[in-house]
């Protein structure tokens, strides 16, 4: 098992993930461990049937339509077939950072170069980001979205 341990302040990040072998059916990419609740919740609802399994991967190449994929069973999940758009997927529009309370990059890049915002936190107040924490379901890696608030933030700041 792998202990997500990524710093946060919605408390999601301490579930266990199982992690899986194999790569990408696709583009042969190693993936990320995801939690079979969240792939339910974000496959389109014609494909949630299809969730079979418990050792899902998502697929981290921006260029392959593959979101989600078993390496015990074959099932993948491509674009089309995930009710949001993947933010650091080619084309991905709107971008999302934060997706529960849907926060763009681009509100948390605007957070920074207009309001002057450099942390998290500050991020949080102006864009409302982290408000709505349901994690698990609404991310598509099943985990808390800091990580790419600050990504954003990095952005943000490597502009000013």
């Amino acid at each position: 098992m792998i202990k997500n341990n990524n710093a946060c302040s919605c408390g999601c990040c301490s579930q266990d993930l199982v992690q899986t072998k194999g790569n990408c059916p696709v583009c042969n990419n190693k993936g990320e461990a995801v939690g079979k609740v969240t792939v339910e919740h974000l496959v389109t609802d014609d494909n949630r049937k299809a969730v079979e399994g418990d050792q899902y991967r998502i697929c981290l190449n921006e260029e392959c339509d593959v979101v989600y994929y078993n390496v015990d069973n074959g099932v993948k999940f491509l674009k089309n077939q995930i009710k949001v758009p993947i933010w650091f997927k080619k084309d991905a529009n709107p971008k999302y950072a934060c997706y529960c309370s849907k926060v763009t990059e681009e509100q948390v890049i605007e957070a920074v170069l207009k309001h002057g915002a450099k942390t998290v936190q500050e991020v949080n107040v102006i864009t409302g980001a982290m408000k709505n924490s349901n994690c698990k379901e609404n991310n598509p890696m099943g985990v808390c979205c800091h990580k790419i608030i600050q990504e954003a933030i990095n952005k943000g700041l490597a502009m000013k």
